[in-house]
């Protein structure tokens, strides 16, 4: 089995001199603990104490006397699943209030919003909070620093240079693969039987803690229910209907699986002067591979040739672009763009007070028309900038002076 770099350690270096606790947070089964150990193993003459709340002796102690387990276990310490643990937060607070060194905290945590709560409440100003994606194109296929993904062609030349081109049968492998580093660095081997261990610990350990009395096979039926709609504007009444719950009960399980970080959406563009665009969020998943085995694509060929080809190329696009940003600690201003006659634009970010439209194809050969929406954006009261379509194409290259074509492999 072998560690995999991630682009997070470099930013983490930088803050544990400044901040007494460093939170990390991020889904489940993404490297977190795996990276702080890492670094844990940097450390010089320090006797840092590593502490699992998941272990329910642990857990039981920080719960009802916190004071005693942080006396017992002394600093520097590493407690890791840190949420089973909220009472612990008010006496980091007062340790760190009291003086504690930099680097005195590590915490690590799957239940983000929960984390972000806590954090808000009783650790707001003294902790550096950073979010932990899997595995990103960069940090598998990729070298030297990772950078945000921008629309800027001195940037892209960066990125070319950065990344390994991949044909189109390549990127489908990656996207199949998925990006959790417990298979794709080699210590669990057989892909089905780690993706069901993955479902079923996960709606074990957090979802039954977050849902009173949940059935849990109708909520394995409910993520493949969501799993088969990404890319797709949400329908709350028909993700229901498949399983036969309640909308209300599917708007409740989709906040878990949000909350738990296993989904993100991403939300319609509008501003005062497009009074035509729709309002309901777009549904996509942290991991194609889950997708992936949750759809029933046995290979990457079939992947390629099936259905959801398209919808989950787009989730892989995405979800890379909003990497590029959380691995560099930076904010991801990033929307799609629908409006009532049907224009559509994929992705809009937004940079420097500038937007940036761009299409994500499934073609090698993009055509101008593909751009023809972007202009639904000029109507609006910020400037539209360098557009760009990303696509199967293996070269960088351009439709005009104002809009890119970008493989996905770049990303």
């Amino acid at each position: 089995m072998d560690y995999i770099k991630r682009d997070l350690e470099q930013k983490i270096r930088s803050l544990i001199e400044d901040y007494s606790c460093i939170l990390v947070t991020g889904p489940r089964q993404v490297g977190k603990t795996t990276l702080l150990k890492n670094l844990m193993s940097e450390e010089k003459n320090c006797q840092r104490k590593y502490v699992r709340i998941d272990d329910f002796e642990e857990r039981k102690l920080a719960q009802y006397d916190p004071a005693l387990f942080l006396q017992l276990h002394g600093l520097p310490i590493f407690i890791d699943e840190v949420q089973y643990a909220p009472q612990l937060f008010s006496y980091i607070k007062i340790e760190i209030d009291n003086g504690a060194p930099a680097s005195s905290f590590w915490l690590t945590g799957s239940q983000v919003f929960k984390l972000m709560e806590l954090t808000q409440e009783s650790l707001a100003g003294r902790t550096a909070i950073l979010h932990l994606s899997s595995l990103s194109q960069h940090e598998l296929y990729g070298n030297s620093s990772s950078d945000p993904f921008m629309l800027k062609i001195d940037e892209l030349k960066n990125r070319q240079n950065k990344g390994t081109a991949a044909s189109v049968n390549e990127i489908y492998k990656r996207i199949w693969r998925g990006s959790l580093p417990g298979y794709l660095s080699g210590k669990f081997r057989n892909r089905e039987v780690f993706y069901s261990s993955y479902v079923q610990t996960y709606i074990e350990r957090d979802v039954s803690e977050m849902v009173n009395g949940v059935d849990k096979f109708i909520f394995q039926d409910f993520i493949r229910s969501a799993a088969c709609r990404v890319g797709q504007i949400l329908n709350v009444h028909d993700i229901a209907q498949d399983v036969g719950v309640s909308d209300d009960t599917a708007r409740r399980w989709l906040q878990v699986l949000e909350k738990s970080g296993v989904i993100f959406y991403l939300r319609p563009y509008s501003n005062n002067l497009l009074k035509r665009t729709v309002k309901t969020p777009k549904l996509y998943f942290f991991d194609t591979g889950l997708v992936a085995y949750l759809t029933k694509y046995t290979s990457p060929e079939v992947l390629e040739a099936g259905a959801l080809n398209g919808a989950i190329l787009e989730n892989y696009v995405i979800s890379e672009i909003r990497k590029s940003y959380e691995n560099n600690v930076t904010e991801c201003l990033i929307w799609y763009y629908r409006d009532k006659d049907n224009r559509e634009i994929d992705a809009v970010i937004e940079q420097d007070g500038i937007l940036h439209p761009i299409e994500i194809k499934k073609s090698i050969n993009p055509q101008s028309g593909m751009i023809s929406s972007f202009s639904a954006l000029d109507k609006g009261s910020v400037k539209r900038g360098k557009g760009a379509i990303i696509c199967l194409r293996s070269e960088f290259s351009a439709i005009n002076s104002d809009n890119f074509i970008v493989p996905v492999w770049m990303i």
